[in-house]
C-alpha cells in the first residue's frame, strides 16, 4: 500500500499563485507516471500535469505556460506550481503515482484549490 499525502491547497484570488505538494513513502525512484489530476464539482476528473513514461513533463492544454510540475528526490515529493490561477482552476487536486514494483496505481486524498474572481 502506498499512502500519498497532499498539502498546500487553499483559496486565492484570480492571478495569484499556489504550490501544492504530494509526499510519497520511500524513494521517489520507486514510482513512475507521477502526476496531478483534478476534479471540479459535476465534472469528470482530468489530468493536469505529470511525468510520462520517459520522465518528461506533460501538461493539459488548459494549464500550459501557467503550471509547472517538479519532483524532489531528496524529499520524495512531487510538486505543482500553479501561477496565474483562474476561477476555472477551482477543483480538488489529486496526485497519483504508479509503483514500479507492483504496477499498482495509487491516489492521494486530494487538496482543494479555490480561485475567486
Amino acid at each position: 500500500q502506498v499512502q500519498l499525502v497532499e498539502s498546500g491547497g487553499g483559496s486565492v484570488q484570480a492571478g495569484e499563485s499556489l504550490v501544492i505538494s504530494c509526499a510519497a513513502p520511500g524513494t521517489i525512484f520507486r514510482y513512475k507516471l507521477m502526476g496531478w489530476y483534478r476534479q471540479a464539482p459535476g465534472r469528470q476528473s482530468e489530468m493536469v500535469a505529470g511525468y510520462n513514461n520517459w520522465g518528461t513533463p506533460v501538461y493539459a492544454d488548459s494549464v500550459k505556460g501557467r503550471f509547472a510540475v517538479s519532483r524532489d528526490s531528496a524529499k520524495n515529493t512531487l510538486y505543482l506550481q500553479m501561477n496565474d490561477l483562474k476561477p476555472e482552476d477551482t477543483a480538488n487536486y489529486f496526485c497519483s503515482v504508479r509503483d514500479v514494483r507492483t504496477n499498482g496505481d495509487y491516489w492521494g486524498q486530494g487538496t482543494q484549490v479555490t480561485v475567486s474572481s
